[in-house]
């Protein structure tokens, strides 16, 4: 099922006196959602994400815009009539019953002639927990579960109505790391096993990038920035996205563009044909070359020089290793360079200096802090 989301705006009124300014937590926000892909909606908390996921649901309603499933518009539709399954942070389940009766609950509860036989409700729970992998499981309460399998049971029950929509409020957010990674791989299987429309919310950039087709980033209820999880990565619009990205985080410089160069302090670190001025000047941890000697300057344009940081730490991870250093251009505490362990990295003394990735740094404008191609 596509959804549009045609200039949806929600306002709240501001219960503060002192600042009677309302709140705006969408604002204009305009996209179609493709039938049958997984959306991540991605930002920090406050973004407007879940108002998102709430307005498309039917529990809030919007202050301008409209809502579309398909060609019909559900902007009017109460919750129960548009066809959605709402997956909640916290499981929502209901203790007192088992996992057989909390999916059976959104059945049970259908009125009129579409309402299924006993024989076909038992079907259908038996079929959705066993898409989830749950189907061992049917005779116990939540209690008796691990959070995962909690979880499992959430889905089970949103999906058993075969909704056209899916919606997942930060699923995950309440397990531990090993199965936050073990739940968001089965989340992508349910997906794409039943082609179901899914939208996932989430603050966790990892999480959004490896199980999402598109995602969609948001900030203070705006629209930033819409894309493939590793184009918008490699090719974002402006700071805050190229920030919120990427772990660890994005290094920030002051830097300048002048001569064809961009400068970090005194240092010409790449040849450059951006407008001449002040820029910022981000560097992802993957963009540096550790200058080890002579033959690292073959490939170095002319006139760029290595760029000279102070050594803090070298921090050893197995897969790779993290050098920590700084440097009096940097706008961070620290900067991080990421290098692969396959290679013997000869680092130690006070100094490290390192050639950049073109394709790894990105300037953005000093002003708007749009990005600067």
């Amino acid at each position: 099922m596509e959804v549009v989301l045609d200039h949806l705006t929600k306002i709240f009124p501001s219960r503060d006196k002192k600042n009677p300014a309302d709140v705006i937590a969408v604002n204009d926000f305009d996209f179609t959602i493709p039938d049958g892909k997984l959306i991540g909606l991605l930002g920090p908390s406050g973004c407007g994400k879940s108002t998102t996921l709430n307005l498309i649901c039917g529990l809030l309603k919007p202050t301008k815009g409209r809502i579309l499933f398909g060609e019909d518009d559900v902007t009017e539709l109460p919750p129960e009539d548009r066809g959605v399954g709402l997956v909640f942070q916290n499981y929502a389940l209901y203790p007192h019953l088992t996992v057989r009766q909390n999916i059976l609950f959104p059945l049970q509860n259908i009125r009129g002639e579409g309402r299924p036989t006993k024989e076909e409700m038992n079907a259908k729970a038996e079929e959705a927990a066993r898409l989830v992998q749950i189907d061992m499981l049917m005779d116990r309460k939540p209690k008796e579960l691990s959070g995962g399998q909690q979880q499992r049971v959430a889905i089970a029950r949103a999906l058993v109505k075969r909704p056209k929509v899916l919606l997942l409020d930060e699923p995950l957010s309440n397990l531990d790391a090993r199965l936050r990674l073990q739940t968001r791989e089965e989340i992508k299987r349910i997906q794409t096993e039943t082609g179901i429309t899914t939208i996932f919310v989430t603050h966790d950039q990892e999480e959004a990038m490896s199980i999402s087709d598109l995602i969609v980033v948001m900030k203070d209820g705006i629209l930033q920035q819409i894309g493939r999880p590793q184009e918008v990565y490699d090719e974002p619009v402006n700071m805050f996205v190229a920030k919120f990205l990427g772990t660890p985080q994005i290094n920030m410089f002051d830097g300048r563009v002048s001569g064809g160069f961009l400068y970090i302090g005194d240092t010409p670190v790449l040849k450059s044909d951006a407008p001449e001025g002040d820029v910022h000047v981000g560097i992802r941890p993957e963009g540096f070359i550790l200058a080890d000697g002579p033959e690292d300057d073959e490939e170095v344009a002319a006139g760029v020089e290595p760029f000279e940081c102070d050594l803090k730490a070298v921090e050893v991870s197995g897969r790779d290793v993290s050098i920590v250093s700084t440097n009096p251009a940097c706008q961070g505490t620290n900067i991080r360079a990421i290098m692969g362990s396959d290679r013997n990295l000869n680092v130690s003394g006070e100094k490290v200096s390192f050639y950049l990735k073109p394709h790894k740094v990105y300037l953005f404008d000093k002003t708007t802090e749009d990005r600067v191609k």
